[in-house]
């Protein structure tokens, strides 16, 4: 199944919301999406995978949104293909990249049979 022309996939969707509950249920479908694709033998990029960064920092370190989503966008840049999780349409950040990989003429994929076609 594994589309061998493809292989670092950008995962995109909602993050942020107004409580932690719906937060943590964002980067849950985000994980569950990005672990899939992962099964199937491609290498997704995890924006979810974020909050390890801003655990480990220590003392006066800071990283702040703006580089959060440059980091994102470098990664953006170099990936096969972009996949959406269903809830990107909620996300300004997912609506961004998804303006960014039309610039680059990323391939975007609405659902995981179409990337694996």
């Amino acid at each position: 199944m594994y589309n061998r022309k493809l292989k670092r996939i950008y995962i995109a969707g909602a993050y942020s919301a107004d409580n932690v509950t719906s937060v943590l249920d964002n980067m849950r479908e985000g994980m569950r999406l990005a672990t899939k694709v992962f099964l199937l033998g491609y290498s997704p990029f995890v924006p979810w995978f974020d909050f390890h960064f801003q655990l480990m920092l220590r003392g006066n370190e800071k990283l702040t949104v703006d580089d959060y989503y440059r980091y994102s966008l470098d990664w953006l840049e170099v990936s096969d293909a972009m996949l959406l999780v269903p809830n990107f349409n909620t996300s300004k950040g997912a609506l961004l990249e998804i303006k960014r990989a039309d610039e680059l003429k990323i391939p975007i994929f609405y659902d995981i049979y179409g990337l694996i076609r």
